[in-house]
């Protein structure tokens, strides 16, 4: 009976330390991005190298949970403060800061050697995404709401990224798909930070650009989601290098757009929690189904 109740308490401990591990590096973030730099390189290569395929899947793993260590590290008494982030695994006790230190550190090596494997010019970009959301971004965002400004920078290299891997080389088409992910992040987060306004507060975050809910929010939610619209169907223009979209591929991705700005106008109408919600969910169907578009686009001309 002991040696069940043993093995049963065993089991349920490793099953807690995955679950804490799957938090400190977010796996789920760290897949999203995974994702948007194997669209990158898809979209870059001439050929397909599966051997790049898989490290820069890993790599890019090994950077994002980095830098969410390094961050909760940095955040573990303000997450401590607020309701979605106190059972994390450092404030809520589970974990200890020198664990988490080691895993963040450990993902930085790790990741940076495998990205160096492609190019030194992947390896480079990754390491400032680290840099600049832990060392930057992190500490700004108790300080001025442009921390959202600064935090698109790292957020923005995935999709760009795959593209360098996978040609060794930064120029308009890396540059482009830098800007829709950009441009991105900024409806996205402030959805995030208006539901999320109360218990930010609690922590001492200020992610609004106005610091409040407002319509002068709403209204730069509706700006930024314009220019993504617009910088996602350029290169339609053919002004974009060898990064090109068919008239067809552009009108949907433009409907899509649309759609997210919807939700923004939807937002300044309304402004409520429930309203916020819809766009962050249709923020993040967008630049999972555009990068679609342009992958089998691509592949069909």
């Amino acid at each position: 009976m002991k040696s069940v109740l043993e093995s049963t308490k065993t089991t349920h401990s490793f099953a807690q330390t995955f679950d804490d591990f799957k938090q400190i590096t977010k796996v789920g973030l760290a897949i999203s991005v995974v994702f948007s730099s194997v669209a990158g390189y898809l979209l870059g290569a001439e050929s397909i190298n599966f051997s790049v395929l898989v490290m820069l899947s890993i790599g890019g793993y090994f950077m994002v949970g980095a830098s969410n260590a390094y961050n909760q590290i940095i955040e573990k008494d303000l997450d401590a403060l607020m309701q979605r982030t106190k059972n994390r695994p450092i404030p809520s006790g589970r974990m200890s800061v020198s664990t988490a230190f080691l895993i963040a550190t450990t993902f930085t090596v790790f990741g940076l050697v495998i990205l160096y494997m492609i190019n030194p010019k992947t390896a480079m970009f990754g390491a400032i995404s680290i840099f600049l959301y832990t060392s930057v971004y992190t500490p700004l965002k108790t300080i001025t709401p442009l921390s959202v400004f600064v935090g698109a920078f790292p957020g923005a290299i995935p999709f760009m990224l795959g593209w360098v891997a996978a040609t060794n080389d930064f120029g308009i088409e890396p540059g482009t798909l830098f800007m829709i992910q950009f441009f991105w992040q900024f409806p996205h987060f402030w959805a995030i930070g208006w539901m999320l306004h109360d218990d930010y507060k609690k922590g001492g975050f200020n992610m609004l650009p106005t610091g409040k809910k407002d319509k002068a929010t709403a209204l730069q939610v509706i700006i930024y989601t314009i220019w993504l619209i617009i910088v996602s169907v350029f290169p339609v223009t053919k002004l974009t290098g060898s990064l090109y979209l068919s008239p067809v591929a552009a009108i949907i991705i433009g409907l899509m757009g649309l759609g997210m700005l919807y939700y923004g106008i939807q937002l300044y109408r309304k402004m409520d929690n429930k309203t916020a919600r819809a766009l962050m969910l249709a923020s993040v169907s967008y630049i999972t189904l555009i990068q679609i578009v342009y992958v089998v686009d691509k592949y069909l001309h």
